[in-house]
């Protein structure tokens, strides 16, 4: 047997599963969206003929709002977190101790092992219009029912996600850096500031970018976050889509949602690794 014709013999078991648990269910769910929906019934109608509507309703304001806050709030977050997490983890990378490595990289993995409703439920305790810090916002004429309050605690809570993922994956860029560029720079007379931005920033990235990239599809696909912290007047894409399938039983609607958010979280990557590609060579 040549060793091309093993190959493909050893990847055929996973190409199974990865059809049968993937590639199928989104082809059902795109047949379902181009499906009709009948009020009263559970999913689409039988034999329906293929249509446009359901996504031709996505164009309407109020589904607009829903991608564009979700979007909006995501990128923000991912931007705070990679923003915290560069230096946390250039710290941690360049930290002389290895058993204060290990300590510190196990404690930012046992926090991603933290169950979402204990993190979310602890938001809304402390942020929360009856929560600790209620006094002070009283102090501070903040209204905890207020739209943007509301926005800032949704995206606190998706950065409980986002920092500790993106800590790991700068971690990894920034270790494989040479700390001896660093050296060189300062040697030929740039502070420690400049040579960070002019060597380690360009040199981490295509790690920047792919922290930026798993923190946004972090917080697009965040469910309880918003359900939760949004109190009803803040919710995401996910929320809709569930209420589609679960509350109003109108399975075609939620399919186009859920397609369009896969296609449009699919651009974003693509855009994003182009991009960074583009940095690197500049």
């Amino acid at each position: 047997m040549s060793a091309a014709r093993s190959k493909v013999l050893l990847l055929l078991p996973a190409v199974a599963v990865f059809a049968l648990l993937l590639v199928a269910p989104i082809l059902m769910v795109l047949d379902e969206s181009f499906r009709a929906f009948e009020p009263g019934r559970i999913g689409s109608v039988q034999g329906a003929s293929l249509t446009l509507a359901n996504y031709a309703e996505l164009l309407l304001p109020a589904y607009v709002q829903y991608f564009a806050q979700t979007y909006f709030l995501a990128f923000c977050a991912s931007v705070v977190a990679v923003f915290i997490a560069f230096p946390i983890s250039y710290c941690i990378a360049r930290t002389e101790s290895p058993s204060t490595r290990k300590a510190s990289l196990s404690a930012i993995v046992g926090l991603m092992f933290l169950s979402a409703l204990v993190r979310v439920y602890a938001l809304e305790l402390t942020f929360g219009s009856a929560g600790v810090l209620s006094p002070v916002m009283s102090f501070m004429n903040i209204n905890p029912n207020g739209r943007q309050y509301i926005n800032f605690v949704i995206v606190a809570g998706l950065l409980h996600y986002a920092i500790p993922m993106s800590i790991l994956i700068l971690f990894g860029a920034i270790q494989n850096l040479d700390p001896r560029l660093i050296e060189a720079a300062q040697s030929l007379g740039a502070s420690a500031l400049s040579s960070h931005i002019t060597v380690t920033l360009p040199l981490c990235t295509r790690g920047i970018f792919s922290a930026f990239v798993v923190s946004m599809t972090l917080g697009v696909s965040a469910f309880i976050i918003p359900w939760i912290l949004g109190r009803g007047r803040v919710l995401f894409i996910s929320n809709l889509i569930y209420t589609r399938f679960s509350e109003v039983a109108d399975y075609p609607s939620g399919a186009a949602i859920s397609i369009v958010m896969m296609v449009l979280s699919l651009l974003m990557i693509f855009s994003m690794s182009r991009l960074a590609t583009s940095f690197e060579r500049t």
